[in-house]
């Protein structure tokens, strides 16, 4: 079945007071050009994800949602990128106009290259 592997469940996605406070805290933060990420590892069997779109870049929610689509979308084409299991991953927008789906689609290629190799 090829399009099993690229799914994007609800298990696959950082929730809770006590996840997102860990990551935040004992996360390992980097960057790209338009993008914040942080991750830590949590020896689960899952990998997930979470997504961030600030209000003081974007007032109206019609374009944070867009562009938390294109955030989860470029993570679920690509997760077998990311080698390691049992990583917790938040994406955080950081750029003051809208990208197109290509740039965020290579920018979030290579934070999940870069997150393989230091795990």
């Amino acid at each position: 079945m090829e399009g099993a592997r690229h799914t994007f469940s609800k298990a696959e996605r950082v929730c809770g007071k006590a996840s997102v406070s860990r990551l935040m805290n004992d996360g390992r933060w980097g960057s790209s050009l338009h993008l914040k990420y942080c991750f830590v590892s949590t020896g689960e069997p899952l990998n997930r994800l979470l997504v961030s779109v600030p209000k003081r870049h974007f007032k109206r929610a019609v374009k944070r949602n867009l562009l938390k689509r294109r955030l989860r979308e470029s993570y679920r084409l690509q997760k077998e990128r990311l080698s390691a299991e049992g990583v917790d991953l938040m994406l955080f927008y950081n750029s003051p106009e809208v990208l197109p789906f290509e740039q965020i689609y290579s920018e979030v290629g290579e934070i999940l290259d870069k997150i393989s190799a230091k795990v």
